[in-house]
């Protein structure tokens, strides 16, 4: 079956939790409460294949012209199906949508991104991230996510 990517319902909430959860587990990505969940509902979507949700991801918004690729996580057992390259271009519409200019992504998997379009970036080059976000995360002073950055076509 195809998955169909759509903007995140309030029943979503739980799984895209649950989801969050276990990459947060092992390092791969910070974790969200649902409250944080809930309060940016708007800006997530998540993949669903038969009505399960097997995907889940958000827009990060930081100034008008920058934003982020966040809390992208697709279920181990939907691996290999082109759902996070599908999750990534509903994103980049929703940033382009909303006039941004740049995206950016921090990732340990820098390959998937590249073939995206994106380019390694230096963190010092993302002071709207670093100083907006980074400075709360428990990996501040050790960090080891790669920073990529993609240019959007405005629309």
């Amino acid at each position: 079956m195809i998955p169909s990517i759509r903007a995140a319902k309030v029943g979503d909430i739980p799984m895209i939790g649950q989801l969050l959860h276990r990459y947060a587990s092992d390092g791969r990505l910070l974790g969200r409460s649902e409250s944080e969940i809930k309060s940016r509902l708007k800006d997530f979507v998540v993949s669903e294949i038969n009505g399960r949700i097997s995907g889940c991801g958000s827009l990060e918004i930081f100034t008008t012209e920058l934003g982020e690729v966040r809390s992208l996580a697709v279920d181990p057992e939907d691996h290999d199906k082109g759902i996070g390259r599908l999750m990534v271009n509903q994103i980049e519409s929703m940033a382009q949508s909303r006039g941004l200019s740049r995206i950016i992504a921090l990732t340990y998997v820098p390959g998937f991104f590249s073939k995206l379009g994106y380019r390694i970036v230096s963190m010092e080059s993302l002071p709207e991230k670093v100083f907006g976000v980074c400075v709360s995360c428990p990996k501040f002073d050790r960090c080891d996510e790669i920073a990529m950055q993609k240019e959007l076509a405005p629309l």
